[in-house]
């Protein structure tokens, strides 16, 4: 016995919207329509409107938006933005995997500058307000140890820093171990990482593949730390995303969600997204983190909070050179916000008015007709709809507020609108046969 499951047609732009104002009242239904998304793709044009309402709906939610995006490249050239079988994405792990566990061997030792913008909101509205910014000197050996040093806070240069496993001495968020123990854990064979390839995307005019893997906590053993009057660690799994060029099998970005945290724990969410280029050290080239967006979700009292460190990793150089401190260090880097959509302009209200007359029961009867629109508001005042109308109004009529009066409504699109119109209610009708056609 065979079975095939049947192809579901592209999503209509009338299913996406619903599917988008469903978000916006049930968050959990996220994982539903980007699911959707991937699995039936779109059938429609994504305009720069339908991207506006997406980033409003979704709280600018960027998974949802890169999903719909590749979609949208995939209805252009469904050839570019198609997926590897099963057979290519097993090859494209097995490549990655030998690629990447080589290059955490070959790592130099190496100095970098990192600049730090922490901020802070509440939870769910990524409605970041600065918090401060650090530069902070970073040495890596070979042999994976890494050392921090703090040389600034708020452009105040920190003269009598040392170095230190951490920046913890800053106090807030930090974080370490971006540079290959993120990599090594997923890739090494110890970790017994889960993958599953869920789509292709586009990163920095890269094409790449993109997997969900997850490690379970005792593979894993990543360290999550919450210092607040007391000091507590928690020791966690890990899931995410990969993402991996699909020319030369290297990763281009990391996403990392820190599972399996004690119910009893301070943190409830830690996340963070590291994006890899190339840099040259030595005259030779290494793939290194240029960007880390690190975030963590924490309840304090009947509040929840939301922490975020966007680290920007600049001047790679051999080990043992000074890293210094630039005028462009004391610059404090823009926090992403969500851009704000552009509101349309508000439509006017118009009207254009003729003059007629007609011959009932041997009486002529003279009117107006008026075609017009008429601007619907919320309560607020806030324009909401424009709705067109036709309007037949009896002239010379002494007390227009007490002569009768009947509102006809009938919807589009096109035609729908003008038969009830002009073959019913209007003044004038088009003359047609007992079926409703046309005569000749």
């Amino acid at each position: 016995m065979f079975a095939q499951e049947p192809v579901q047609k592209p999503l209509t732009q009338t299913e996406y919207v619903k599917l988008l104002y469903d978000l916006q009242k049930i968050p959990g239904k996220k994982d539903e329509l980007i699911g959707a998304i991937r699995k039936r793709g779109i059938g429609f044009e994504l305009t720069d409107g339908l991207r506006g309402l997406t980033r409003t709906k979704s709280k600018n939610d960027s998974e949802l938006q890169r999903a719909l995006e590749e979609s949208e490249r995939r209805r252009q050239n469904p050839n570019t933005a198609k997926l590897p079988s099963e057979k290519e994405a097993a090859q494209v792990l097995t490549k990655t995997r030998e690629n990447t566990l080589a290059a955490v061997d070959e790592m130099p030792d190496f100095v970098v500058k990192q600049q730090i913008q922490r901020s802070a909101a509440y939870a769910g509205t990524n409605n970041f307000r600065n918090l401060d910014r650090l530069v902070v000197a970073v040495s890596y050996r070979a042999s994976g140890q890494e050392d921090y040093k703090v040389l600034s806070i708020n452009g105040v240069v920190q003269a009598n820093s040392t170095s230190k496993q951490s920046y913890e001495e800053t106090g807030g968020t930090s974080s370490t171990g971006e540079f290959v123990t993120v990599l090594a854990i997923i890739f090494k064979p110890e970790s017994e990482t889960k993958f599953e390839i869920v789509d292709t995307d586009t990163i920095r005019n890269r094409r790449a593949v993109v997997f969900d893997y997850s490690i379970t906590r005792d593979k894993a053993k990543q360290v999550v730390t919450s210092a607040g009057y007391t000091e507590e660690t928690a020791i966690t799994g890990m899931a995410g995303k990969v993402w991996i060029d699909r020319d030369n099998f290297r990763v281009l970005r990391v996403e990392s969600n820190a599972t399996e945290l004690p119910e009893t724990f301070p943190i409830r969410s830690a996340k963070r997204v590291i994006d890899y280029d190339w840099v040259t050290i030595n005259d030779e080239k290494y793939l290194l983190p240029s960007l880390s967006d690190v975030r963590l979700t924490f309840r304090q009292k009947t509040d929840v909070f939301e922490t975020r460190n966007l680290i920007r990793f600049k001047e790679y150089q051999k080990f043992g050179t000074e890293v210094k401190i630039l005028d462009d260090d004391e610059t404090a880097p823009e926090v992403e916000k969500p851009k704000e959509e552009k509101k349309p302009p508000v439509p006017e209200e118009k009207i254009v008015q003729t003059k007629h007359s007609l011959k009932i029961g041997g009486q002529e009867i003279k009117y107006t007709a008026t075609a017009g629109t008429i601007l619907l508001k919320l309560e607020d005042g806030t324009p909401k709809a424009s709705i067109f109308y036709v309007a037949y109004t009896k002239d010379d009529v002494s007390d227009a507020s007490q002569r009768p009066l009947t509102f006809s409504f009938n919807g589009g699109p096109g035609s729908a609108s003008v038969w009830l119109h002009l073959g019913l209610f209007g003044p004038r009708r088009v003359q047609m046969g007992d079926a409703g056609t046309l005569l000749p």
